[in-house]
C-alpha cells in the first residue's frame, strides 16, 4: 500500500461520503459553510469548517462559501469581512461566495408552490399562541383555527405579506405537516415571518418577509446542488423536516451527516453570552485574547497550523460529551500551540518582573556582545549578539534572600550561570524602608565568558537577564483562563459569577534590543517564560507583547495539586 494512503484520515463520514460516490446516488461532491453574518468565527466553528473544507478537497470537490442572511435584526457586514478574513487564516478556500438572500425569489416562488398544492398556509395566529398549541414532548399539538384556510385567500395574505400591509409578528406561513408528529419539528414550523426593520444588509427594503433557518438552509442546499450538508447534531431533530421540503417539491435532496459539534472547558462558544461579555465590558472586545473567537486567538499568538491540530486531533464523533458537544480540555489546545511555537518561534531574552542585579567588579564602561541562539530546534535561524554590561535585569523569581529547600537559583553565596554570559555570584543585597529588595550585588568570574568554567566547576542553575542599559521597556500582558469554573454555566449563579478576576495581569517588564520594535503579530519565546506575541497596542515608545502559552502546562499542575 502507498505511505500516503496509509495516513490518508478515516470516519464516518468520509465513509458515508465514499459510499455514495462508490453508489452513484452522487456523481460529485459538494459542501458548504452556512454560517450566520451575526458574530466573529470562534473555536467551536472551526471543526465545522474543516470538516466541510477537507471533505470536499479529499474528493476534488467544491465548496461553497454561503452567508445565512436571513434575520435583518441581526446581521451586519462587519462580520461576513470577518469570517471571510479568519476562514482565510485558517488556510480554507471556497469555489464562491454566496447568500441566502441570493436565493429570496426563488424560494418565494417555492413558498407558493407549497401554498398551491395545499401544504402551507398563512397563519394569524399571535407568536405566543403559535408556541401554545405546538404541544409538547408527551402531548399532540392543536391545529391552527386558520389551517383549512383554502388556496386563493393563502395565496392573497402571502403577498400581502411581502409587501408591507401587516405589522410585525400579526401573520407567519406555516408548513401543513402535522400536528400530533412525534418530532415536534413537523409540527406545521414556520417559514416565513414579518420584519420591517431594519432594512435588510444586502436586499434593503424589498422583502418585508422573511424565510426562517429551517425553510431557507435546506432549500439553499437543494438550489446550490449541496451534495453533503454536513452539520452539528442538534440538527439531527431537524433532518425529517429537511427531506420533507425537497421531498413535496421534487427538487434536488442533499444528504446531510450530523457529528458531534466542538467546545472547551473554561470558556463558552454562544455568540450571545460572548456578545454580552463585550457589551458589558468585562472584555476589551471580540479580538481580547481571553475570548475564544479567532481573531482574539490569532492577537494572542495562537498559529493558524497549531488550531487546525488541534481540530485533526480531536477527530469526529457522533458521541457528546455533554449537551453541548465535545468538551475538549483547554490544555490540549494549548499544547497543540506550544508544540507548533517551539518549532518556529525565535527566541528572546526578556524579563516581566525586573530586579536589578550590579556586578561590582565588572568594568564600568565595557560593553559586550553575546553571541545568543535565535532557535535551537532551526539551526537555519542562526544566531545574534546580545549587549552584556554592568548592571541587569533578572526575574524577581530567580533570587531569593533566604531559599527555600532546592532552591538552586541566585541567593547569597550562592553562584549562578547568567544565559550566554558569566557565572556571577551573590555577595550583597539592597533594601528600601520597608524592607523590599531592589538591588542585588554581585561579581562575576571573567574566565567563565559563554556559561563554561576552565577548571570545571558546575552550577546547578542558568539564569537569563537584559542589559539595563540596553533593554527597551515594554508593557507584558499576562493572560489565564477567563472562567474559573471549568463549565461556566454549571450552577444557578450563571457565567457572569465565575469570571476569573485574574485574567490579566498587566506588567512593565524589560526586553532585549531585538524585540524593542517588532512586527505586530511576530511571536517569539522569552526564554524561560513562555510564548508571546507582539500585540496591535505596541508603539515606537513601548512594545506590549501578550502571552500566548507557558512554556509548560502550569495550569494543569495547579489543577492537580488543588486536587
Amino acid at each position: 500500500m502507498n505511505p500516503e494512503e496509509e495516513k490518508k484520515p478515516t470516519d464516518f463520514i468520509r465513509e458515508a461520503v465514499a459510499e455514495d460516490l462508490k453508489s452513484g446516488r452522487f456523481s460529485y461532491v459538494r459542501t458548504r459553510l452556512p454560517p450566520e453574518p451575526n458574530g466573529y468565527l470562534h473555536i467551536g466553528h472551526v471543526k465545522a469548517f474543516m470538516i466541510d473544507y477537507l471533505i470536499a478537497k479529499e474528493n476534488n470537490g467544491e465548496l461553497i462559501l454561503r452567508f445565512d442572511d436571513t434575520n435583518p435584526t441581526k446581521e451586519e457586514t462587519e462580520f461576513v469581512d470577518a469570517i471571510m478574513e479568519d476562514a482565510r487564516w485558517l488556510g480554507i478556500e471556497w469555489a464562491k461566495v454566496t447568500y441566502a438572500s441570493d436565493y429570496f425569489d426563488e424560494l418565494y416562488e417555492w413558498a407558493k408552490k407549497l401554498v398551491l398544492m395545499g401544504k402551507a398556509y398563512v397563519d394569524d395566529q399571535s407568536p405566543e399562541e403559535v408556541s401554545a398549541n405546538r404541544g409538547t414532548f408527551t402531548e399532540p399539538g392543536r391545529n391552527s383555527p386558520h389551517r383549512d384556510r383554502d388556496v386563493e385567500e393563502n395565496l392573497d395574505l402571502l403577498e400581502r405579506m411581502k409587501n408591507g400591509e401587516f405589522p410585525d409578528g400579526s401573520r407567519v406561513l406555516r408548513a401543513k405537516i402535522d400536528m400530533a408528529h412525534p418530532n415536534l419539528n413537523m409540527r406545521d414550523p414556520v417559514m416565513y415571518r414579518i420584519i420591517h426593520e431594519p432594512p435588510h444588509h444586502r436586499t434593503g427594503s424589498k422583502w418585508k418577509i422573511y424565510p426562517m433557518y429551517d425553510w431557507a438552509h435546506g432549500q439553499n442546499d437543494s438550489m446550490e446542488g449541496i451534495t453533503h450538508s454536513l452539520c452539528s447534531l442538534e440538527y439531527r431533530d431537524h433532518r425529517p423536516l429537511y427531506e420533507w421540503f425537497p421531498e413535496q417539491l421534487g427538487v434536488f435532496k442533499p444528504r446531510q451527516i450530523e457529528f458531534a459539534r466542538l467546545n472547551l472547558n473554561y470558556t463558552l462558544m454562544s455568540k450571545r453570552k460572548l456578545r454580552r461579555l463585550v457589551e458589558e465590558n468585562h472584555v476589551s472586545g471580540w479580538d481580547d485574547p481571553r475570548m475564544p473567537t479567532l481573531r482574539a486567538m490569532r492577537r494572542r499568538g495562537y498559529t493558524p497550523e497549531a488550531i487546525v491540530e488541534f481540530v485533526q486531533r480531536m477527530g469526529i464523533s457522533t458521541v457528546a460529551t455533554s449537551n453541548a458537544g465535545v468538551i475538549a480540555d483547554a490544555a490540549f489546545l494549548e499544547a497543540c500551540v506550544r508544540d507548533d511555537l517551539n518549532k518556529h518561534s525565535l527566541r528572546r531574552m526578556a524579563v516581566i518582573r525586573p530586579l536589578k542585579v550590579i556586578i561590582d567588579n565588572y568594568p564600568d564602561d565595557l560593553v559586550e556582545e553575546m553571541d545568543a541562539i535565535n532557535n535551537p530546534e532551526d539551526p537555519s535561524a542562526g544566531a545574534r549578539k546580545v549587549p552584556f554590561s554592568k548592571v541587569l535585569y533578572i526575574e524577581q523569581d530567580d533570587f531569593r534572600e533566604t531559599p527555600p529547600p532546592k532552591y538552586y537559583r541566585l541567593h547569597p553565596g550562592n553562584e549562578v550561570r547568567l544565559r550566554y554570559g558569566y557565572f556571577i555570584k551573590c555577595t550583597d543585597v539592597v533594601k528600601d524602608a520597608d524592607g523590599n529588595i531592589i538591588e542585588v550585588h554581585a561579581t562575576y568570574d571573567p574566565a567563565t565568558k559563554g556559561g563554561d568554567s576552565p577548571d570545571g566547576r558546575k552550577v546547578k542553575s542558568t539564569i537569563h537577564w537584559v542589559s539595563a542599559a540596553h533593554a527597551q521597556e515594554a508593557e507584558i500582558r499576562m493572560y489565564d483562563r477567563l472562567f474559573t469554573k471549568e463549565d461556566p454555566e454549571e450552577g444557578e449563579e450563571g457565567f457572569l459569577a465565575c469570571l476569573n478576576p485574574n485574567s490579566l495581569e498587566i506588567l512593565t517588564g524589560y526586553v532585549e534590543p531585538h524585540l524593542a520594535s517588532p512586527e505586530i503579530g511576530s511571536r517569539f519565546q522569552f526564554e524561560r517564560l513562555g510564548y508571546f506575541c507582539a500585540d496591535k497596542d505596541s508603539t515606537s515608545e513601548k512594545p506590549v507583547f501578550n502571552l500566548t502559552v507557558n512554556l509548560k502546562d502550569t495550569w494543569a499542575k495547579l489543577e492537580k495539586k488543588a486536587k
